[in-house]
């Protein structure tokens, strides 16, 4: 290889080495771009990202509608479109598996708006505490509303279980054992034991939501999440908000 050809390799492999870095720069500011722009992409519904007082207010303005009968007519075609790709629900709800209760129905609210788990007798195990932490870390949910009703039957079961010493059969026994500690504390009050209890139980698993570690604890903490009760009155359809601390 002559000189000349030495002095040009030299001169040009930096502007090579500089044209190679400034390629690789330019795709990696890309794929930064692209990733920025995933992480500030809008939510599916706007009109969801709500304050924890905000989402309360707004899910008792659509139970006064449920309860007046003029529900609103929701677009369920453009909310599927909307939703395909991700959701952000205002609001968590921890309801009564009970047929006649519906969350998404007594709050008059669309698809992708109320993130329900339902169980008998609405008490937070395990895997419903779980599902209430993705709902507030992942999806952003400001609020949490354990719902309970009159005349649960899950209630009087664990009632009649503690009071007859027998438990129930298959695998209710996990139920009563839940609801139980609501149970107790009703009956040794008196007076309407059945409505004392789903009361209690309401407001134990209220506690027992506020106080999960380390995630809505945390979040309770930081005026991120408000964890509030309610009773839905099956004759009415009317939720009376309870344990609002």
């Amino acid at each position: 290889m002559c000189e000349n050809c030495v002095h040009d390799d030299v001169r040009i492999g930096p502007s090579r080495r500089s044209l190679i870095h400034l390629t690789v720069s330019a795709v990696g500011l890309a794929f930064a771009g692209a990733a920025l722009a995933k992480e500030t992409k809008p939510p599916p519904k706007p009109q969801n990202v709500l304050s924890p007082d905000a989402s309360l207010k707004r899910l008792m303005e659509g139970n006064a509608r449920y309860v007046d009968g003029v529900s609103r007519r929701h677009d369920f075609k453009h909310e599927r479109e909307a939703l395909a790709g991700g959701q952000n629900p205002f609001a968590a709800v921890l309801g009564c598996a009970d047929s006649r209760i519906a969350p998404e129905y007594a709050f008059d609210t669309g698809r992708g708006d109320l993130f329900v788990c339902r169980v008998a007798g609405n008490f937070a195990g395990v895997e419903t505490i779980a599902s209430m932490e993705y709902a507030v870390a992942v999806l952003g949910a400001p609020l949490i509303l354990v719902l309970g009703h009159d005349a649960c039957g899950a209630v009087d079961a664990t009632l009649k279980a503690i009071k007859d010493d027998k438990p129930p059969p298959g695998h209710i026994p996990s139920l009563v054992d839940a609801i139980a500690p609501a149970a107790k504390a009703a009956m040794q009050q008196g007076g309407d034991v059945l409505d004392k209890a789903i009361r209690q139980n309401v407001i134990d698993n209220v506690a027992k939501l506020k106080s999960a570690a380390p995630i809505l604890d945390a979040a309770v903490g930081q005026g991120k999440l408000r964890v509030v009760g309610g009773i839905y009155r099956l004759a009415t359809g009317t939720v009376d908000l309870i344990a609002q601390g």
